[in-house]
């Protein structure tokens, strides 16, 4: 059955994420960043059945490389937490192969994306035919017609004409100073700066103490920049996504349909289940307990009480008049019933969350110690291998090699101290983590 889900999320420096390595994974390939100079490798991973970039006409043709394309996306953006891409992950339907996902990808990409003057780098996952998606990396920046990046932002200077204080950028301003604005910039007024017009400042004899003009706090926004990050974007792409999946399914005569709205707007009563993940089904396979996973199991509990409600209800509509006393009184007592199960579970998986939560806490905590106890180790093991080199060299030493002989006596001294004090550390953290030995070190 085909399902709708469409996800929007912003790859940025700010989280820790690289657009290079998310777009070596979506692809499953060896990509290197020249920003951090780190090699993602993702060719072992399976799944990508199908990758490609699409350019805007006035792109760089080398950018059809994807190390050239999202390097250079590196490379334009210098704060630690710029936001480098958008990454869209859409699922596709199982009901037709390969050659439809590729045509309904092209057609969403070159309408929505590329049109507008974004570079797309697309790719098809399927590993079992079970869960087919798509991930499609799209840069923020515009590109202006020399194919170089524009900002996102402008400087806005805060001028200012008579009382009326206004906001222009360097290329407004040669126009509005013809007009009488002017840029302020800080003055000394006894103890203190004030910013003022150089007209102002100079009628009263004040000097300046500042070359920078007054300006807001964060510029102006490049109004495509403003458009593509508009909460009314994402809107239209989830739409146009329901339109050519739809379409595609209407073209190889299959009946099923896809409808991006809400349960809410659909005027559904049931609550929609959420998304869960590889990562917890993983965790379910493996025989843990996902939260996500149980609270998908507690919401279709919930919708099944729902339908067996609105059951109850259709079959009294149906008893005849003199029956209905009875009726209603062994309705009351089966939404009694019902109301106790649903408490009870509501209860059920407020514990286990609060289970869940103390059990991160204790997993955090037991996982830094377990992480500096082997780095004891590590090193533990190191200095024993160079008191081993250290002795046998001295062992062989020509009796002649006085100085040599000392020096090393001296590093022996040093080195066993060393080791002493490292083996005092590794008991110190097996006490603190409860272990008689290294064998009884819980594994993570």
């Amino acid at each position: 059955m085909a399902i709708y889900h469409f996800e929007a999320k912003m790859i940025s420096r700010g989280t820790g994420r690289s657009v290079v390595a998310a777009a070596a994974y979506a692809s499953c390939s060896k990509i290197y960043n020249d920003y951090d100079g780190m090699m993602h490798d993702y060719t072992r991973k399976h799944g990508c059945v199908y990758s490609e970039i699409f350019l805007p006409s006035n792109a760089p043709p080398e950018w059809q490389d994807r190390t050239e394309l999202w390097n250079a996306v590196e490379a334009a953006e210098k704060a630690k937490d710029s936001r480098l891409a958008r990454e869209l992950i859409v699922a596709l339907p199982v009901e037709i192969g390969l050659d439809e996902w590729k045509a309904i990808l092209k057609d969403f990409i070159s309408k929505q994306c590329v049109n507008k003057g974004m570079c797309a780098d697309v790719s098809i996952h399927d590993t079992d035919g079970h869960n087919p998606h798509a991930h499609i990396l799209l840069t923020m920046r515009p590109i202006d017609d020399k194919g170089k990046w524009q900002a996102k932002t402008q400087k806005e200077y805060l001028c200012k004409r008579g009382d009326e204080e206004r906001g222009f950028t360097a290329a407004e301003f040669k126009t509005a100073q013809a007009d009488g604005w002017e840029k302020q910039y800080q003055y000394k007024v006894d103890k203190k700066k004030l910013y003022m017009t150089p007209t102002e400042a100079e009628q009263q004899g004040y000097e300046r103490v500042s070359k920078n003009p007054k300006s807001t706090r964060y510029g102006r926004q490049n109004p495509i920049c403003a458009e593509w990050n508009s909460e009314e974007q994402v809107l239209r792409w989830r739409k146009a996504w329901e339109g050519v999946t739809n379409k595609a399914l209407e073209q190889n005569s299959i009946d099923a349909r896809v409808d991006c709205r809400s349960f809410k707007e659909c005027g559904i009563d049931e609550q929609p289940t959420i998304h869960e993940g590889v990562s917890a089904h993983i965790i379910e396979q493996r025989g843990g307990v996902s939260e996500r996973c149980e609270m998908n199991r507690q919401i279709k509990a919930d919708n099944a009480l729902l339908l067996e409600i609105k059951k109850q209800i259709k079959k009294l509509s149906a008893i005849v008049v003199d029956k209905v006393k009875k009726t209603v009184l062994d309705f009351a007592n089966t939404l009694e019933n019902l109301r106790n199960r649903y408490i009870f579970n509501r209860y059920e998986i407020t514990q286990n969350e609060n289970i869940s939560t103390e059990l991160k806490q204790y997993n955090t905590t037991i996982d830094v110690t377990v992480q500096r106890y082997n780095g004891i180790v590590q090193q533990l093991d190191n200095k024993i291998t160079e008191l081993k080199k250290m002795k046998a060299e001295q062992k062989h030493l020509n009796p002649i090699h006085i100085f040599r002989h000392k020096e090393l006596t001296e590093h022996i001294d040093k080195t066993e101290k060393e080791i002493k004090k490292l083996q005092n550390l590794k008991s110190a953290f097996l006490d603190k983590m409860s272990c008689k030995s290294e064998k009884d070190i819980p594994q993570y």
